[in-house]
């Protein structure tokens, strides 16, 4: 193996370009040639590859975004799309990729390595935390701090108005950051799409949290709860209990931003763990961490399943609101 490319596709998250530097610095040290790709599986399609240097990634480690841009592709999804990927990293001697992203990413991968035969590791970078393969994916930590500071923010002004506020953060079907958010920002209540709560159990919990004693409510809800989000949420539990209150959705702040030391840390090692699986001829995987631990997961076996979160911390919310 003498060439090797690395990618970012779907959604982006903080710490892209931890990874991306990573990458492209293990390589080189590995002694690969290292190419990037534009516009993630786009970019494969349409032949948008530049080789880089480890000065082509100098002083992107703090920035959020990525270097190299991301994309969905519809085309990339059909066999044939994927073969003209296929014809186009063929063409450019390239025997090895590195790709950075979430489950449509795994996905896309999983295909392309197994109808092509072309080594590839994923490594998980979603702010959604929901690839099966790793407890932790790069992008997460940052954004679970940029909702939390939010949060904060948004007690202020509850707090002062005597209101029960709703905040809808992002995660698609998963309820990962609505969980961690929730518990470390003294939410009244989480909802996450794994546990649908029903309306007569929320409406308790906000009567028993306004008490003339406490001013502020704060409900979080996870974007893929339930349809119309927050907003149906907050309309259809007020209407219950005839109480004013708010709704705050925070939507793509939280995919932006410079990196936490975590993840600026995940993305170096699962950079690292990724160009050292190519170089000793691994099989096509997912590489995360599992119990602390550098873990790869065959890209066959994390397509279709997910990381799901720890529901305990639902309990730890109805023990410290009460």
């Amino acid at each position: 193996m003498g060439k090797i490319a690395v990618l970012a596709s779907g959604g982006d998250g903080p710490g892209m370009n931890a990874c991306l530097r990573s990458a492209v610095r293990a390589g080189l040290q590995a002694g690969f040639e290292v190419t990037g790709i534009r516009d993630g599986f786009e970019g494969l399609l349409h032949n948008r590859f530049e080789v880089l240097s480890r000065f082509s990634v100098s002083n992107i480690v703090q920035r959020g975004g990525c270097l190299l841009g991301s994309s969905r592709s519809a085309k990339f999804k059909t066999p044939e799309g994927r073969a003209l990927a296929m014809q186009n990293l063929r063409s450019s001697g390239i025997d090895g990729l590195v790709a950075i992203g979430g489950n449509g990413t795994v996905a896309g991968c999983e295909a392309l390595a197994r109808e092509h035969g072309l080594p590839i590791m994923v490594i998980p970078g979603s702010i959604d935390n929901d690839v099966y393969g790793s407890e932790e994916s790069v992008g997460f930590d940052t954004a679970a701090n940029t909702a939390l500071e939010a949060i904060d923010k948004i007690r202020d002004t509850a707090e002062t108005l005597r209101r029960i506020f709703f905040v809808e953060v992002m995660g698609r079907e998963s309820g990962q950051l609505a969980l961690h958010v929730g518990l470390a920002a003294g939410a009244d209540a989480i909802l996450i799409p794994e546990l649908h709560e029903e309306r007569e159990g929320l409406v308790r919990v906000v009567e028993r949290a306004a008490t003339p004693h406490k001013r502020s409510t704060i409900v979080v809800v996870a974007e893929g709860e339930t349809p119309g989000g927050a907003f149906a949420v907050a309309q259809a539990v007020c209407d219950s209990i005839q109480r004013e209150f708010r709704v705050a959705v925070l939507g793509y702040i939280q995919r932006g931003g410079r990196p936490t030391v975590r993840d600026r840390t995940l993305a170096a090692e699962l950079g690292v763990a990724s160009v050292e699986a190519l170089r000793d001829g691994r099989p096509s995987s997912v590489v995360g961490r599992i119990q602390g631990q550098l873990a790869l997961t065959p890209l066959a076996d994390s397509v279709g399943r997910f990381n799901q979160p720890g529901l305990e911390y639902l309990r730890l919310v109805d023990t410290l609101s009460r």
